[in-house]
Parts: C-alpha cells; sequence; structure tokens
C-alpha cells in the first residue's frame, strides 16, 4: 500500500481485504439480474429523476467517453449510461447494471466510497483496491431524500484522468441538488396541506444527537426547529410518557447523578417557552398534543409485522451519544427490538442491509445467520464469511491480514 494514501482511502483498502476482495478478480460480483434488476429500478424512488439525471451528467459523460451510473443504497448500478466505447470497455470490469459496488464487494471504488462515508468521494486510477479497475477514475455523490435525509443512493462519473477534477465535482453535486429539488417538489404535490385541527409535534430522532422538530398548531401553520442535545432528551422522554411525567421523575430518567434537579428546571422553563402553551404543560409535565416521532413509527411497523418497512425507517439508533437512563432504556430496548425481528424472519436481504449500516457492522449473529441462509456461491456469502473473519481476528486480538 502507498505510504502517501489518502486516510480514507487507506481505511477502504482495509475494508476490502478485510472482506476477502481478491485483488485479482476482474469484475464485481452481479447481485441484481433480470426481473429483479427490472423491479429494483422500478420501485425505487430515483426512478423518478433518472431523466434529470441522465439529462445533466449523463450527456457530460456521453461527450467525453465517460460512463454515469446511479446506485442504490446497497450499491447495486441500476442504471448505466454512456458513450459506447465506454461502456465496452466497462464492461470488462463488470461495471454494468446490476452489479454491486459496495467496497466490501468490489473492492475500493468511488460509488462504494461516497455511500460508506455519506459524502462527495473520489477515487483516482490506483487507488482501487482491484487491479482491474486501476486504468479508471471515478467522481460520486450520495443522494438524499430531501424531507428525511434517508440515503437513497448514488450518483458516479466514471472515466479517465479528467474525471477527477473540481468542476467535475461540481456538475455531480449540482446534477444531485437538482435531483434531490424535484424529489421535494413531488412530495409537495402529493401532500395535500394540513387541515385545521388539533396542534401535532413531530419529532425524528433516530440517527440523530440533536432532535429535529416539527410543530402544526391547530390553524394549520407549521415551524421546524433543531433542539440542543439535553432538549432533545427532555422532548423524546415526555414524548414516550403521554401521561406525563414529574419533575422528580424527569430528573431519574435525564441525569446519571441526583445533581441535575435544579438545572432540569430550567432547561423545562427553557423549552416551555419555546414551545408555548399549545404544546406544552406542566403539573405534571406533558406534550398536550398530538405526538409523532420517527422511533414510535418503526415501533407501530415492527408492531404490524412489516420488518422490511421498520428496516427503511430505521435511521439509526436514537439520540446515539445520549447518556441520559431514560434515553438509553429506550434507545436499547428498540435497538433490540428491530434486531430481533430482522432475526426472525430469515431474510438474507434484511440482514445484510442491517449488517451494512454503522452499527450493525460488527453484529456477530447477523452475519452468521446471513452466510448460514445463502448459498456457498452468492457474492453475499463470500463477504459474510469474511466478516466473520475479521471478527474473529479482532476478538482474538489478531490483525487481520
Amino acid at each position: 500500500m502507498d505510504k502517501g494514501m489518502r486516510a480514507e482511502v487507506a481505511d477502504s483498502w482495509h475494508r476490502s481485504a478485510a472482506a476477502g476482495v481478491p485483488a485479482d478478480e476482474m469484475t464485481a460480483p452481479i447481485t441484481l439480474d433480470g426481473g429483479a434488476l427490472h423491479s429494483a429500478r422500478a420501485e425505487h424512488r430515483l426512478a423518478r429523476v433518472f431523466p434529470i439525471l441522465d439529462d445533466v451528467l449523463g450527456q457530460a459523460a456521453r461527450d467525453c467517453d465517460a460512463v454515469m451510473a446511479v446506485a442504490d443504497d446497497a450499491g447495486q448500478l441500476l442504471w448505466v449510461c454512456g458513450s459506447s466505447t465506454a461502456l465496452r470497455r466497462t464492461e470488462s470490469i463488470g461495471f454494468v447494471e446490476g452489479s454491486n459496488w459496495d467496497e466490501r464487494l468490489a473492492g475500493t471504488n468511488a460509488p462504494g466510497l461516497a455511500l460508506r462515508l455519506d459524502q462527495p468521494s473520489s477515487v483516482v486510477r490506483s487507488e482501487h483496491f482491484r487491479h482491474a479497475v486501476r486504468p479508471w477514475s471515478c467522481a460520486a455523490a450520495p443522494i438524499h431524500d430531501p424531507t428525511s435525509s434517508q440515503l437513497l443512493g448514488v450518483l458516479d462519473i466514471t472515466g479517465g484522468d479528467e474525471i477527477v477534477v473540481p468542476q467535475t465535482m461540481a456538475l455531480i453535486r449540482a446534477t444531485v441538488r437538482l435531483a434531490e429539488t424535484e424529489l421535494a417538489r413531488d412530495r409537495l404535490v402529493s401532500e395535500p396541506p394540513a387541515s385545521p385541527g388539533r396542534p401535532t409535534v413531530t419529532i425524528e430522532a433516530l440517527g440523530r444527537n440533536d432532535a429535529l422538530l416539527t410543530v402544526d398548531d391547530d390553524h394549520g401553520h407549521t415551524g421546524r426547529m433543531r433542539l440542543s442535545p439535553r432538549h432533545s432528551e427532555l422532548i423524546l422522554l415526555l414524548a414516550s410518557t403521554p401521561r406525563g411525567l414529574s419533575g422528580d421523575e424527569l430528573s431519574v430518567l435525564l441525569y446519571e447523578d441526583e445533581g441535575g434537579s435544579s438545572t432540569l428546571r430550567a432547561e423545562l422553563n427553557r423549552l416551555r417557552h419555546m414551545l408555548g402553551d399549545t404544546f406544552f404543560a406542566s403539573r405534571p409535565y406533558r406534550l398536550v398534543s398530538d405526538v409523532g416521532g420517527d422511533w414510535l413509527a418503526v415501533e407501530a411497523l415492527l408492531a404490524s409485522g412489516d420488518v422490511a418497512g421498520a428496516l427503511r425507517a430505521f435511521r439509526g439508533p436514537l439520540l446515539p451519544r445520549s447518556t441520559a437512563p431514560g434515553v438509553v432504556r429506550l434507545r436499547e430496548a428498540l435497538t433490540e427490538q428491530m434486531r430481533a425481528a430482522i432475526l426472525h424472519a430469515g431474510q438474507p436481504d434484511l440482514m445484510s442491509a442491517w449488517t451494512r449500516s454503522a452499527w450493525g457492522s460488527d453484529d456477530y449473529e447477523m452475519w452468521t445467520r446471513q452466510r448460514d441462509l445463502l448459498p456457498p456461491g452468492s457474492p453475499m456469502w463470500a463477504l459474510a464469511a469474511g466478516q466473520l473473519a475479521r471478527l474473529d481476528n479482532e476478538l482474538m486480538g489478531t490483525p487481520t491480514r
């Protein structure tokens, strides 16, 4: 490995090696083919904006003898377009529709890196892990749902050295913004304006260290605010206890020791001032409105048996950095409920989605079940076996080679 290699690329090389990717493998594995590929494209939200992506970046790729690709959040290429000569050349490395460019399956590459880091990324020639890909350079950027910030996929352009220049990345990012703007416009058209009724509070706290609060008063006026970490904990505990909580109960749920009661009173006063009497009451402290939360939606989906829907809605552990005892209890309960439902469902694709996440990447039992359910010839079987070998080595204190 080159000692001057960028840190994020070096880390990707280690992940690729730990997953058992052969550096001399010619092509990336196909994980979607035939009808599965057709269905995945038809059902994906990016199908709505693919014409925009193709018109802007696809045309630019064709003009400079390169290839544009759109992958889903699993790294599977749903669309690949470009000049005919470039398409023929990229076929030789398996850069085709239905192939999977997750770095743990295809080695270090820009789409895989952009998905894992959730930020624009580029990989130049020799930075690729696999030898066959080193004649190429690529740049990619993630695409998000404009409302929920959920990662939908990645937009990539692959070609020669001229690809990895600031102008190309600027064009990719501008194209992503166009697509996200169109997705936001679709959402506004499809969702009718709120009608007057009871005031509502909606809280987004999954995978976030500071909750995002949306309030809608009884006249249809809405507002959004980002809460401080402490107010995020308070609103979460109150939303999870509709009957309300006394100051003493909140203190026990909020603080690891008994020294925070005076601070708590001040924090509650600030929160009440921020929300107003329309949404907040005391004696006991409670939210006097209809309350919705992204974690509550996950719980409801699990209760209805929709494990796949719950996993799509689960954007990460609840307020992951919080050490408040009550929040820790809620976070651990929901994460374990989600995990147990996936194991019980026995579906490798759900297990794969879990282990691709930051919170599930070291889940030994999930990797084991996933490996045992897959046929040995599957590229996902090789990935699971490689990850189990990595975890075994780490548990034994032996570095992965």
